[in-house]
């Protein structure tokens, strides 16, 4: 996005890295389909020698990098201005230049895997396939799982069938759900937006909340046989895949690619269950804090105002965020500095922008954030928040070549979170002594637990159950699944909170739902920041050596072993036990506050 009218054009990103212009985008895409029906002609070659195997290989993975900087350029362009059609077209031709690459490359995992298994380590072992072991060596381990060539083709057809349960929730929730009316703070009667959703639930007007919570409900449960006939067919999709591959279980399916085991799954439930107690607490504290003789759930997303008030412009906020993560020395504060002055963000809202937040990233440019900067401490801890998806790919991909450069989604949100936390312990520091500050911050992070670590537990449990109950030949109903929810609600928030009858539909409401046993990793993620974010601030050089060293390790170990050198062991309940402590000492300093106030 060009700077205009003299707006700074710092604060605008700099896509030249990418593409100079849409012209040489558009001579790279040329070129890339050309590549494409090229790679093709490899087809049979690849038990002609390692030199034939090691070519195509290097082929592959730049004509991959190649289409990624394709698409990621369209992407950003048409984020910059969401109404540009231009831009949809170039992303759309890019995403259909991708699954022709796909069709055109799909003899590559079976033809290594009809290779002598010992050819295929011998491979991994040799130097000249460095770059290439770990995807060598995954090819070799998830070889119990690949079909066929003919049923392989057969899978590929049916993501199309398999896909409709996603597409057309997406679609009803995006379009097609009318949500009803509800009023606004000035008590005028305007439509339910699931934007529009989470701003009325954090007003300070009780009956704005209980009536947008009421309508959101409603109007969902009023197309409940549709959302369950929709989610049934989902996992039925889930349990074909799963079976088909020879997977013990959909959840065992979903955790295979990670190299998670079903343990650590289990591991979190159980861990979280033994924190609901302080869970419990915080509520009470919330309901005393609120002044509600009684907490309902749609009490949970207010907050009383204080005094405090951060309201950083973007140089003040990078300047809070830079001063936060001294902790991790010197040469991270350098690097991340580079941000700003190089243009590796988009700043500021504007109109057809695309709201939100995001980091990404082509292997050799820069990282590149797009946010929609406000100038309070929620704008200020989402930029921390995408820096530390920036640095974590900075930093994988100057130590990594491309084949291994990028990290599973299991850590993806580790080193992201980590900047959270240490913002926010930063302006504790800050403005120690101030109470209404530290009310503030505190309740904050305690917030953020409630919702990643709790909130996401007890997603992760409905749709365990969920699988659990169709894979055992139950059938998932509008009932059975409200009966589920409802359930887990009274589980988690029972013994604090009045768990209204209309939650039982809010399931439905859960996009996450149908990328399956998905949620728990933002709960892991969160837990493992904790424990990492302590450590990191207890000084111990080595132990932020451990840290800056999982920053560089991308995709070359599997998920749980790179947390390990970072100095957390997720295969144990260790960390979210850690991360549950932290939440009480939290809890026992915000209610210490609370009884000044008191």
């Amino acid at each position: 996005m060009a700077a205009q009218n003299g707006e700074d054009c710092r604060l605008h990103w700099d896509m030249t890295r990418l593409f100079a212009t849409d012209e040489d985008w558009e001579e790279a895409y040329q070129k890339a389909g050309a590549g494409a029906e090229d790679f093709a002609g490899r087809a049979g070659t690849l038990g002609g020698g390692r030199e034939k195997t090691l070519s195509a290989l290097t082929e592959y993975m730049e004509l991959n990098q190649g289409l990624e900087r394709l698409y990621t350029y369209a992407m950003m362009k048409l984020h910059e201005d969401t109404s540009n059609g231009k831009y949809q077209g170039m992303q759309d031709r890019a995403a259909s230049l991708a699954s022709r690459m796909a069709a055109a490359s799909a003899f590559l995992t079976p033809e290594l895997l009809a290779l002598p298994e010992e050819e295929l380590q011998g491979m991994a072992a040799d130097e000249r396939f460095a770059d290439y072991d770990v995807f060598l060596q995954e090819i070799l381990r998830t070889k119990p799982h690949v079909l066929g060539a003919k049923e392989e083709r057969l899978m590929a057809m049916a993501t199309e069938v398999t896909g409709v349960p996603e597409n057309t929730a997406e679609l009803l929730m995006g379009a097609d759900l009318d949500l009803g009316k509800t009023i606004s703070e000035d008590g005028s009667k305007i439509q339910l937006t699931e934007a529009g959703f989470i701003p009325l639930m954090s007003s300070e007007s009780r009956i704005v909340r209980r009536k947008a919570y009421t309508a959101m409900m409603q109007g969902y449960g009023r197309m409940g046989n549709t959302f369950a006939a929709l989610y049934g067919g989902q996992v039925k999709a889930d349990i074909f895949a799963a079976r088909a591959r020879g997977y013990a279980s959909c959840r065992e399916a979903a955790l295979f690619p990670d190299q998670v085991q079903p343990s650590v799954y289990d591991s979190l439930i159980e861990s979280v269950h033994g924190g609901i107690g302080t869970l419990c607490a915080y509520l009470e504290a919330k309901q005393r804090r609120l002044g509600v003789p009684k907490l309902h759930l749609y009490d949970l997303y207010a907050e009383k105002k204080t005094d405090f008030e951060i309201s950083p412009d973007i140089d003040e906020a990078f300047r809070i965020f830079l001063d936060s993560v001294k902790p991790l020395g010197a040469d991270y504060v350098r690097d991340a500095s580079r941000a700003l002055p190089e243009r590796w963000i988009d700043v500021m809202p504007a109109k057809n922008k695309r709201a939100g937040a995001y980091s990404t990233g082509v292997y050799g440019t820069t990282p590149y954030v797009l946010l929609n900067h406000k100038p309070t401490y929620d704008g200020l801890s989402t930029l921390a928040h995408e820096m530390g998806h920036a640095m974590h790919t900075f930093y994988s991909s100057a130590a990594q070549p491309y084949a291994k450069a990028d990290y599973t989604i299991f850590v993806a949100e580790v080193a992201s979170t980590t900047n959270e936390i240490l913002l926010c312990e930063h302006l504790r520091r800050v403005y120690k002594g101030n109470r209404d500050a530290q009310l503030a911050l505190i309740g904050s992070l305690l917030e953020h637990f409630r919702t990643t670590v709790f909130r996401q537990t007890m997603f992760a449990e409905f749709e365990m159950k969920a699988h659990s109950m169709a894979e055992n030949g139950e059938s998932l109903t509008r009932d059975s699944l409200c009966e589920l929810y409802y359930g887990l609600n009274r589980l988690y928030y029972g013994k604090a909170c009045a768990v209204d009858k209309a939650v039982e539909t809010e399931w439905m409401r859960i996009p996450h739902f149908y990328s399956p046993f998905y949620v728990y990793k933002y709960a892991t993620g969160f837990c493992a920041a904790a424990a990492l974010s302590r450590n990191i601030l207890s000084g111990d050089p080595a132990k932020v050596a451990a840290y800056r060293k999982f920053l560089t390790l991308g995709g070359s170990m599997p998920p749980i072993e790179e947390l390990k050198v970072a100095g957390v062991d997720m295969s144990t309940p260790a960390p979210v036990c850690e991360a549950l402590d932290y939440f009480a000492e939290l809890l026992l300093e915000y209610t210490a506050l609370l009884a000044q106030e008191d």
